[in-house]
């Protein structure tokens, strides 16, 4: 009598446990199918929307929305849970990692392709060629010739970049404001003759270069800078200064040059994965190249080459 008594009591608590802290939320998506939201950094948005068009007509059982949003903005998204994976400029600080691990996010990254920051100029500005000294100098609002800079936004990641790269802890004149986006900047940069603006790569190729040859819109002049130093590489056959072509950028010449990365917290192979995959891979890889971005994940060899005349 006791024993049954034990076996009853035992049977109960199985089932109020099993009811009450055994319960997981019920998995909906696979790499190849269900929904999901992601967060994006506004400077990738045509790469990533060439991305989702190609990886929406491959699998036609998942839909991602992607949401345009600062870095800021992406990586608040990650924490929150509202993003599975966020694609930005960077990887996750050693503070942001230290924050997953206490949240128990187990957050996996990614380079995935190495992208280039385009220097905008209006086209009837008298220069084509500009050194990293005089652009820290516009920056700081010290330069001799008065330039209003514009970014696209001011918690972008964009500013962090330039901020990180070019200022190095000096502040920035009164002269550097923010607009809205990347082709809002590359707009009030048409139309003001002493303007200069940083811009993402994608938004300044020309749409119809279906050759891949580096052709830039012509709205607004891309100056070419002045090429990096101490790259390891020898790059004593290019020209000092440079526009942010492929060859270019997969040469390390080009002193403005970022990495794009997914940044993900999916626990499990879910859809999440499946696109993140899908861009590691070669057909998510070449329509980065197509881009004019330098893909990471893919083996890609660049000869010298002579012209005879």
């Amino acid at each position: 009598m006791l024993r049954l008594k034990d076996f009853f009591i035992c049977a109960c608590l199985f089932v109020v446990v099993s009811s009450c802290g055994g319960s997981k939320p019920k998995i909906t998506d696979t790499l190849s199918s269900g929904t999901i939201d992601i967060s994006a950094d506004e400077a990738y948005r045509p790469v990533l929307d060439a991305e989702k068009k190609v990886f929406d007509s491959c699998y036609p059982d998942a839909k991602i929305t992607i949401h345009y949003k600062t870095e800021a903005d992406c990586i608040k998204d990650l924490f929150d849970n509202k993003a599975r994976i966020v694609l930005i400029s960077r990887d996750l600080s050693k503070e942001e990692k230290a924050d997953c691990e206490q949240q128990q996010i187990y957050a996996t990254s990614r380079a995935l392709a190495v992208d280039a920051v385009a220097v905008i100029s209006n086209n009837s500005a008298p220069d084509s060629e500009i050194g990293m000294n005089v652009i820290k100098g516009i920056l700081t609002g010290v330069y001799k010739n008065k330039y209003s800079v514009v970014f696209d936004n001011k918690n972008s990641g964009m500013a962090g970049f330039i901020s990180d790269s070019v200022l190095r802890g000096e502040k920035p004149g009164s002269n550097v404001f923010a607009v809205a986006g990347d082709s809002a900047a590359i707009d009030y940069v048409s139309k003001k003759r002493d303007a200069l603006g940083f811009v993402g790569l994608s938004y300044v190729c020309a749409p119809e270069d279906s050759s891949n040859s580096g052709t830039f819109i012509n709205s607004v002049r891309i100056m070419a800078l002045q090429n990096a130093e101490n790259t390891g590489i020898d790059n004593s056959t290019l020209r000092p200064f440079n526009k942010p072509y492929q060859a270019i950028i997969a040469r390390r010449a080009y002193p403005l040059c970022r990495k794009l990365f997914y940044v993900s917290r999916e626990s499990y192979p879910g859809l999440g994965t499946g696109f993140a995959n899908f861009l590691a891979r070669e057909q998510g890889q070449l329509i980065f190249a197509h881009a004019h971005l330098f893909p990471l994940c893919m083996n890609i060899v660049i000869r010298e080459a002579a012209i005879n005349n």
